[in-house]
């Protein structure tokens, strides 16, 4: 049996004598995001080895084309037994070194588990971390992590020492994804300079900053010359859109909600002025571009989830209740994200956009 090693018996690895390297990461979009450091740097101390990535379907645009990645290896969402027994045949065949489980949810660790790996690293779970050869801790016994940083250290568990972490690379959108974009802006005579992209989605109800305080910004921010806004979301925000659109008809706003890829996504973002949201995937794509950000955080904290090295600012209120799991408002009134104005948003967007001109 392999001794169990742990982040003060780092193992003495060879570069060239790895092969194949794969990384596990399902879900979601911004969780996906913050791997990409550290799969940055694992590709810089790892030259000649085929590194795979496992992720879900619906977020493959965001790794799937990645300078750094040679395989993609797409699941579905609730993959059966054939498709599970299937990737897990596929794993084994590879002959994988190293397996780095950036996920820790039942399916990634089963993948782990199975795949035969020589050397398997991953969080340390209750249950599932006596299975790994390096299990870190999921987060600090004291202060926070961003969550960029927890995806290098384990990576670094492999011996590696590098004294700055990269930004965030997404791939690029394919030349038919660009045009539709600039169809888009063209058809609409928006230009980078006016356009800001406001994401409406929220992903759950601790994020939803709600539709009257959007329909206030907006208002705000188109109060402003030659501002234009184009919306952002998923098919679960279509209501917010239409709601939205029929309150501004005839004013300078436009929609892409479940309009749009993920890389199509991060191109709009890259030709506009401006990201505007709330803590969400679509802030950390935004965060791959050079576009400032505006961002609301209420219930996590910009400590663990802050738009890697981007030009943001970030409105948050300091209550006692955050951060929270999201599972049960404490005071049934969702105060952290809820106290913070319109107004607020509106004089960050100005302040950024006139410090950016």
């Amino acid at each position: 049996m392999r001794r169990l090693l742990n982040l003060k018996d780092p193992p003495k690895i060879e570069p060239a004598s790895v092969k194949n390297i794969l990384l596990i990461r399902l879900r979601r979009i911004g969780d996906i995001v913050m791997t990409t450091p550290a799969l940055s740097i694992l590709r810089e101390n790892f030259p000649d080895a085929h590194i795979s990535y496992i992720i879900e379907e619906h977020f493959r645009e965001l790794i799937e084309g990645h300078q750094d990645i040679d395989e993609t290896i797409v699941i579905s969402r609730h993959p059966g037994r054939k498709e599970i027994i299937r990737h897990i045949r596929h794993i084994r065949k590879q002959k994988y070194d190293i397996v780095i489980d950036l996920h820790g949810g039942p399916r990634a660790f089963l993948f782990t588990l199975l795949s035969g790996a020589n050397l398997k690293i991953g969080y340390r779970i209750k249950y599932k971390h006596f299975f790994y050869d390096i299990k870190l801790p999921r987060k600090p016994e004291q202060g926070f992590i961003h969550s960029v940083e927890n995806h290098i250290n384990m990576v670094k568990a492999l011996g590696i020492s590098s004294l700055t972490i990269p930004s965030i690379k997404l791939p690029a959108a394919h030349p038919d994804e660009k045009q539709k974009i600039n169809q888009f802006l063209k058809k609409n005579n928006l230009d980078k300079a006016s356009v800001l992209t406001l994401h409406i989605g929220a992903g759950n109800r601790f994020r939803d900053w709600g539709l009257k305080n959007l329909h206030m910004l907006i208002q705000l921010l188109i109060n402003d010359p030659d501002t234009a806004v184009i919306l952002t979301g998923a098919k679960e925000d279509l209501e917010y859109e239409q709601k939205l659109l029929q309150k501004l008809h005839g004013k300078p706003v436009f929609s892409l909600v479940n309009r749009l890829n993920l890389r199509e996504l991060k191109e709009l973002i890259s030709r506009a002025a401006l990201f505007i949201g709330p803590d969400s995937g679509p802030m950390h794509i935004a965060s791959s571009t050079s576009t400032p950000i505006v961002a609301y955080f209420g219930p996590t904290l910009p400590a663990n989830f802050a738009p890697w090295k981007a030009k943001a600012t970030l409105i948050e209120k300091n209550f006692d209740c955050r951060p929270c799991k999201q599972v049960k408002c404490m005071h049934n009134d969702y105060r952290c994200l809820q106290t913070i104005t319109p107004e607020e948003v509106y004089e960050a967007c100005r302040e950024t956009r006139a410090h950016t001109m």
